[in-house]
Formats: C-alpha cells, sequence, structure tokens
C-alpha cells in the first residue's frame, strides 16, 4: 500500500494537534484551519506515486511543484518565457546543441546537503534509466540509459552541460526542463535509500533508483517538504527552512481529499478548510454571494477529451470514430455541467498556446451519426463500456453521452472508478473508452502535438506511451508534421503547422475534444495573496498568507 507513517519527530507540538483533528477518520467531522496552516479540501485520487521521476498525474505535479526545484520554471509574468529556479543563468551553442547552466551557489536540500550539478545530471541520469511515463520529455532529445552520463553531466559543481541531438527551437529545450520530471533531487539522500534489482528482461539495471521509496518518500529542495502522502486521505507538507527563495509564509499545507463539491463548500463556509478546488457551478455562485468568502479563476491549459481504444473493433473505424463527434451535447454540456468552469473547445491545443485552433466545427447531429455508423457496418449500434472518474464533471459529461449516445443506438456502459483505478486501466490499453483530461507537460504546443500523433511503436511492448499509444492509434503523417513544426524556427510558420495538424486531426482521429478548463477555487477573505496558475503546475501555495 502506497502509505506512510506520520513522521515521529513532527517537532511542532501544534502541528501534531492541528494534524489530529483535521485528519479524523470521520468524513464529517472537520476542525477549524489553524492560523499557521493552509488546507485544501481537493480531489487528490489521482496520486499513484510521488516520485518525480514516475509521477505524472495533476495533483502530483502540484504537490512536487511546491516540494522540488527545477533548473527553469515558467515566467508566470510572462508564459512565453522561462526564468531560473536553481540556474542563475545558462547559454547555446552556436550550433544549438548545447546548453550550459550555471547553478546559484550555496544552495541546500531540505535534508541539508548541498545543491550540486552532480545532483542535477543525476536526476537527469536516474528519470531515463527508471523509464517511467514522463520519461520522454527528456529521451525525445535522444537520451538513453547508455549516452545520458555524457549528454546530461556536471563540468564542475556549478555547472551542468545538457547535449541535445538536433538545434531545437532553445524554447522548446527550455520549456521541457520545467516539467515535473526535470525535478531536481537530492543524489546522496536517495542513493542511501537504493534498492538492490537483479537485471532481468523487465529491469536493465541492479537498482531501482531509489523508487520505491521516493514513492512516498521526499528528496527535495523546494519551497515546503513532503511529510505525508496517505491515499486518498491526505497530503502533508511543511515549509522547508533550508529554502533558497522567499521563505513561505505558512509553516504547513494540507492538502484534504474531499471529493464532493457540496461538501468542499459546506467545509469552506464552515471554516474548516481556507481552499475548496473542486467547486461545481452551483456550489461556486453559492460561494461567490457569501460575504466572508471569494473565488477566482484562471485560464488553464488542460483540456478534456474522450478516446477510443482502437483495440475494439468497432471504435476502430474512422466513421464510427467521427459518429462520436456528432453525439456529444456540447451545448448542454457548455450551459450546465461546464457553466463557469470551462469553454467549448474541440482541438488539442489550448487557447493562449502557440498555433491554437478556435474552430469548434462539431454539433449535436444525431442523423448525421446515423448515417455514419450505417455506413460503419454498424446501423443498429453496438454496446461499448467507459472507464470515468468518480468527479465532476466527467461523471455528468458521461452521463449525458450516455443519452445522446442511446439515440444513435450505442449502448454505452460506464464504469466508475476513482482516479487510480481509471488511469491504470487507461495506461494498459485495457479500456474501451476513456474520460479524462490533460494538461501540457511543459508550455510550448509540441507537448500536445507529440503526445495526441506520435506512435513509434503500437505494440503493447512499446516504450513511447503517449496518449496516441494508449489507444492504439497511429498516424504517421500527422506525426511527420508534428515532427517538422518542432524544428521550425519562425514563429508564424510554425503557427501555422500546428493549425494544419489540428484540423486533419479533428476530421481523422479517435479523440473527442470537448472542452478547455477554466480553474475556479472558492476560498475564505482572509488569506492574502491566493493565486492560480496557467498550468496544473503551477499553483504554488508559499506566498500565501492567513489573517
Amino acid at each position: 500500500m502506497m502509505i506512510t507513517k506520520l513522521s515521529r519527530n513532527f517537532r511542532l507540538l501544534s502541528a501534531g494537534a492541528a494534524l489530529s483533528l483535521l485528519m479524523m477518520t470521520a468524513p464529517s467531522a472537520f476542525a477549524e484551519a489553524p492560523k499557521d496552516t493552509l488546507v485544501e479540501g481537493v480531489a487528490i485520487d489521482d496520486i499513484i506515486t510521488m516520485d518525480p521521476g514516475e509521477a505524472f498525474e495533476f495533483s502530483t505535479a502540484e504537490v512536487t511543484s511546491n516540494t522540488y526545484s527545477l533548473l527553469v520554471r515558467l515566467d508566470l509574468n510572462d508564459t512565453s518565457k522561462v526564468k531560473g529556479d536553481v540556474a542563475e543563468s545558462w547559454s547555446v551553442s552556436d550550433d544549438g546543441l548545447t546548453y550550459t547552466f550555471k547553478l546559484k551557489p550555496g544552495l541546500k536540500f531540505a535534508s541539508g546537503n548541498p545543491v550540486t550539478a552532480e545532483d542535477v545530471a543525476w536526476s537527469f541520469e536516474r528519470a531515463v534509466k527508471l523509464d517511467k511515463s514522463p520519461a520522454f520529455i527528456l529521451t525525445q532529445f535522444g537520451l538513453t540509459g547508455d549516452n545520458v552520463t555524457e549528454k546530461a553531466k556536471a563540468a564542475d559543481a556549478n555547472t551542468f552541460v545538457f547535449t541535445v541531438d538536433k538545434a531545437y527551437a532553445p524554447s522548446f529545450v527550455l520549456n521541457c526542463l520545467t516539467a515535473t520530471v526535470a525535478s531536481v533531487v537530492d543524489k546522496k539522500l536517495v542513493l542511501e535509500h537504493v534498492k538492490a534489482i537483479t537485471p532481468d528482461a523487465e529491469h536493465k539495471y541492479d537498482n531501482d533508483f531509489g523508487n520505491e521509496w521516493l514513492k512516498t518518500g521526499y528528496a527535495g529542495s523546494g519551497a515546503f517538504k513532503l511529510r505525508e502522502w496517505r491515499a486518498n486521505e491526505v497530503v502533508v507538507l511543511e515549509r522547508n527552512d533550508n529554502y533558497y527563495g522567499d521563505k513561505p509564509k505558512l509553516n504547513r499545507v494540507i492538502y484534504r481529499y474531499m471529493k464532493e463539491s457540496s461538501a468542499q463548500r459546506l467545509a469552506l463556509e464552515a471554516g474548516d478548510i481556507d481552499i475548496a478546488r473542486n467547486l461545481e457551478p452551483g456550489d461556486i455562485d453559492a460561494v461567490s454571494k457569501n460575504a466572508d468568502l471569494a473565488t477566482t479563476s484562471a485560464p488553464k491549459g488542460t483540456i478534456y477529451y474522450v478516446s477510443l481504444n482502437n483495440k475494439n473493433e468497432n471504435l476502430k473505424k474512422p466513421e464510427v470514430q467521427e459518429a462520436f463527434k456528432y453525439l456529444v451535447d456540447y451545448d448542454a454540456i457548455g450551459a450546465t455541467l461546464i457553466k463557469g468552469i470551462g469553454e467549448i473547445h474541440q482541438t488539442f491545443l489550448p487557447e493562449g498556446q502557440l498555433g491554437a485552433l478556435n474552430e469548434n466545427p462539431y454539433k449535436l447531429d444525431v442523423a448525421k451519426a446515423k448515417e455514419l455508423l450505417a455506413k460503419a457496418g454498424v446501423p443498429d449500434g453496438f454496446s461499448v463500456t467507459m472507464d470515468v472518474r468518480n468527479t465532476q464533471p466527467v461523471t455528468g459529461i458521461a452521463e449525458s453521452m450516455q443519452q445522446t449516445l442511446a439515440q444513435a443506438g450505442v449502448k454505452l456502459e460506464i464504469i466508475p472508478g476513482d482516479g487510480k483505478q481509471t488511469l491504470t486501466k487507461y495506461r494498459a490499453r485495457t479500456h474501451d473508452i476513456y474520460i479524462g483530461n490533460w494538461g501540457s507537460d511543459y508550455f510550448d504546443p509540441n507537448s500536445n502535438a507529440d503526445t495526441f500523433t506520435s506512435n513509434p511503436d503500437n505494440s503493447d511492448a512499446g516504450t513511447v506511451k503517449t496518449l496516441a499509444w494508449r489507444n492504439a492509434w497511429e498516424s504517421p503523417e500527422l506525426d511527420k508534421q508534428a515532427k517538422a513544426a518542432l524544428l521550425e524556427r519562425d514563429g508564424e510558420k510554425r503557427a501555422a503547422m500546428y493549425e494544419d495538424i489540428q484540423r486533419k486531426f479533428l476530421a481523422d482521429s479517435p479523440f473527442v475534444i470537448i472542452f478547455q478548463q477554466t480553474e475556479v477555487a472558492g476560498y475564505r477573505k482572509n488569506l492574502k495573496d491566493f493565486k492560480l496558475g496557467p498550468s496544473f503546475d503551477t499553483n504554488f501555495v508559499g506566498p500565501i498568507a492567513k489573517e
């Protein structure tokens, strides 16, 4: 089980008292949030691991962004740029292949160990050799287990050198290094927790690089340190006094698992939590009318989609895929289920990114869908299942589609589950239909273009586990176009290339993209400097204070 024990040397008595109250087992039992503690009500059932070399979930990325450092981060004042994190400066060679980073001097991990270029290099090596889901963000630059120690290395204690295989646009390379998988881990500390492994067909190396320990452990240098994660219950962060940046205003942050929007709203109204993160439209309205509360929102680079697994003989037919795009009641979903928390958006690049296409050609058209199903040889429809996480608005969208699909004779069985269950099945390619969301791993159009079009090995043993791979879909031509766009340095030409890719993708793909998220949160007015970022990993809790 992925459960940790609360640290026995949890130093502050007030912290222990607060936690003992806040973690009461009865779901309806709450305690007023302490003045030195931020408590967020949030659905965190998607967390599978806390290892930044393995984690690939929204909730984990938010925790990791507050607990680990990176070479560079997205500049929230200008998202077309990055700014230094542990890197003080960087340069790119004339041939565009070598990136040299100078680290800020005197930095420390939470453990007290110094942050060095060797830690950065080993973090890259570790992520590549672990070869978990997010490793492709680094391996796409030509890194392999055999060459990573030469391609990503420390020139000296404060100089990290990264060599890529092609002269990519520098903005693309730097944006990739803002992804969770590029987090800097404490090499010395992790090596104390390495588990020996006998190499075999499944394990190329003789150790697990601390993966088992880091599933629940912590080895970072961010503003906060991870104290505890209990699956589907709580995540506890404590201020890292060794942090080199602006010190957090509060001593700790507690993410309390709360699935229901109404429960979050009631807890927020009672003062039991400070922030409610998964409010549905009706509860948002109620919060906005409460004098003690306020709401804030931010457009998010996150899109919600339905995907059809091409392993299913019916779902792999192009006519069936197009029919499904006509069997979504976009207008009703936009007016009710996502009112205030999203906008209908049918292409894979979210608004705000280079080349994003603002075209929504599909509407509910049952007659058109029936024609397409007849053309596909299934005029009477068929039966199929959909894996659905037990949260809104995806549950509501699934139920809406169940009704509209039935009008064309398609019988949809909804299979509910928590985030871990649905993701695990999806990643194993054993689903029929999956409904979920996707946020860009880095703020560049290639992040989404690559995952929605690239599938170099469609076998179950394939190691590049993009969304195209998860749905057993291959489109060599779109993949080729996306690879070409990646190397185009002229911004206008590059944007036009992505627009063309999206139009072709809209017409011929097993993805039904429905909307782009607007993240909304309710909060108590005694909070200061609470903001939502433009991406799932830029919701920073360090600046927040309480009056």
